[in-house]
């Protein structure tokens, strides 16, 4: 149970930085239905990159085995923050 609480707080931190971030006033308790979808959204998606700095990049490269010598290669990446 107070493992849920931890991560429950940890949650509504990373929330109330991303709103900050976004410029979104965010409630930490209380109604947020005033608020637009967009601005919501926002709040999500900057949570997403906060919590999951990993980005693909994918380029093509030369190699001789491959038929036309070039192959796609994509790599994933983890970037700490």
């Amino acid at each position: 149970m107070a493992n849920n609480k931890n991560k429950n707080a940890a949650l509504s931190s990373i929330k109330m930085q991303a709103a900050n971030e976004v410029g979104v006033p965010l409630k930490d308790h209380g109604y947020n239905g005033d608020l637009t979808a967009k601005q919501v959204g926002s709040v999500g998606g900057q949570m997403v990159k906060k919590m999951m700095p990993e980005r693909q990049f994918k380029f093509n490269r030369i190699d001789r085995r491959a038929y036309g010598h070039k192959r796609e290669v994509s790599f994933f990446v983890s970037i700490g923050l």
